[in-house]
């Protein structure tokens, strides 16, 4: 699993929207903020809304906000948002046509290290890494 740009993007904006609370952010501010193309950004939202993760703020001026509370948002459900799934190596995969699959002695390893990354990405909350990143912003 190579974490790919929309994923690296998905999660800044993620943390944009939750670090904006009820509010709402604007995509314009999120684009100007993390540097991302609004028009990338076009396609990176979509995404995020498709995954149910953020919806648009109601009213006049409206923006984006999460669609659940941060702590029930996991990086595990961001990652998902822009493909099915961790997998690190291609013989993982379900439909996978590799001949080596049943003898491979490297197997087990893969899969362990396999699961480490997504329990880990399961286990970390959108609410724990903008906490993380005010604790980092106060420490400068």
């Amino acid at each position: 699993m190579r974490v790919n740009t929309k994923m690296r993007y998905g999660l800044r904006s993620m943390m944009e929207i939750a670090a904006a609370g009820e509010e709402g952010i604007f995509q314009k501010e999120i684009a100007k903020r993390q540097s991302i193309s609004e028009k990338y950004l076009d396609t990176i939202i979509a995404s995020l809304k498709t995954a149910g993760l953020i919806r648009n703020k109601s009213g006049k001026k409206s923006g984006y906000v999460l669609a659940k509370s941060p702590e029930q948002i996991r990086m595990l459900d961001i990652i998902n948002a822009f493909q099915s799934g961790v997998c690190i190596i291609d013989c993982l995969e379900i439909n996978s046509k590799c001949n080596r699959k049943q003898k491979c002695t490297a197997i087990k390893y893969w899969k362990e290290l396999n699961n480490l990354i997504e329990n880990y990405l399961a286990s970390k909350t959108l609410k724990e890494m903008v906490a993380q990143l005010k604790i980092d912003l106060k420490t400068e």
